[in-house]
């Protein structure tokens, strides 16, 4: 047996009504002054008073300057934000973007140098600041992971900053904050928690535990996202996918996720496509390349997705799987194309070889991809 190691925020707290918590978990943290970092959206949804409400009056700020795809500087005015009002702890609130916007801050508030310093693999050597993070989605995961990502608009590429300092101390997932998303968000970040649970059960660094939380994830999120995309008061099938996201976010956080990942990046990057969205996208195409390399692994996807799968042969499995994530697809109203999102046909070949270079998740996936095979994953989705 390999020997595997196993990240996570510090503690979870999970279910309806699991904010009530959140005064003693402040107290505990030592937290009275909190910058509760966020989006627009969400503060406009009313989502956020399920969390101020808990917070003394005039004992915190908000910062809500979090766009879709933000970049470095959104970190440095919310790290001035933090000084400023001189809080002691970070609560995020809020989708993939808010959550990862938090994190940096919360290493970047003691960090001497520049935030680019940080940017890579354990660059970062210390993290002071208490950190919360409560998701308002059901996709990124990034609650329990060790990784955020920043557009960087000089470069026009997503770079990620990779350190177990990043992970919260307390990650809170109640079904009731995802009540208000949106249907578009709930379609696109919905699939973007089947990616990664599916992209980490293909990883070639994936293990007993995360294989166990990766299939638990596929067989909540393809049942409930349809009934969540349609239902948007069914808190059942909100409380299956904050599951299922969360279960994902733990699988892909330790086996990492691959091509699709990779291919996205340039989307977000070039045309701040939303993350989502492009891996949605993606999703089929990269998975038809990749099935020849773990054709057997697709016999165990599509038995998380119901198949009768003592039926069939690992072909047909395989093809089960893909068209379940066709209709899937079609079903949330995820757009079908590349040529849908306005990208000229023309870049396919530059972003092609920006893909290629994203190593650190190619090197994950089960097949390896020349920058021709990636380009024709790319057409394939125009």
């Amino acid at each position: 047996m390999k020997v595997s190691r196993f990240r996570s925020a510090r503690q979870l707290l999970t279910g309806e009504g699991a904010t009530e918590q959140l005064p003693q978990h402040l107290s505990a943290l030592n937290i009275h002054s909190p910058l509760l970092v966020t989006d627009k959206g969400v503060r406009d949804s009313g989502s956020l008073t399920l969390i101020s409400q808990h917070l003394a009056e005039g004992s915190f700020s908000i910062f809500d300057q979090v766009p879709p795809e933000p970049e470095v500087d959104i970190v440095k005015a919310c790290a001035a934000a933090f000084k400023h009002g001189q809080h002691d702890g970070i609560l995020a609130v809020g989708g993939g973007s808010a959550m990862d916007i938090a994190k940096c801050t919360a290493v970047y508030v003691d960090h001497d140098g520049e935030l680019e310093d940080l940017f890579g693999e354990d660059q970062v050597r210390q993290r002071r600041v208490p950190l919360i993070a409560i998701p308002t989605t059901a996709g990124t995961g990034s609650e329990v992971t060790n990784i955020a990502i920043l557009s960087d608009p000089k470069a026009q590429l997503k770079k990620g900053i990779v350190s177990d300092h990043l992970l919260p101390d307390l990650a809170i997932v109640s079904p009731e904050m995802t009540l208000s998303c949106p249907p578009p968000v709930t379609a696109a970040s919905g699939v973007d928690a089947l990616v990664h649970a599916l992209e980490a059960y293909l990883s070639n660094f994936a293990s007993d535990i995360t294989d166990a939380l990766a299939i638990k994830a596929m067989t909540l999120i393809i049942n409930a996202l349809p009934k969540a995309y349609a239902q948007a008061d069914n808190l059942s099938a909100r409380e299956a996918m904050a599951t299922g996201s969360l279960l994902a976010g733990l699988a892909f956080g330790n086996a990492g996720v691959g091509a699709v990942h990779a291919l996205a990046y340039p989307l977000g990057g070039r045309y701040h496509i939303s993350h989502g969205v492009s891996n949605a996208l993606l999703l089929p195409h990269v998975m038809e390349v990749n099935k020849m390399a773990c054709i057997e692994r697709f016999s165990d996807i599509a038995a998380a997705f119901g198949a009768p799968v003592h039926q069939l042969s690992h072909q047909q499995a395989a093809d089960y799987v893909l068209e379940r994530l066709y209709t899937l697809c079609s079903d949330v109203n995820i757009p079908a194309r590349l040529r849908d999102l306005n990208i000229p046909e023309a870049d396919l070949p530059q972003l092609a070889e920006e893909a290629f270079g994203v190593k650190r998740l190619l090197r994950n996936n089960p097949r390896d991809l020349s920058v021709s095979e990636i380009l024709g994953i790319y057409q394939a989705a125009y």
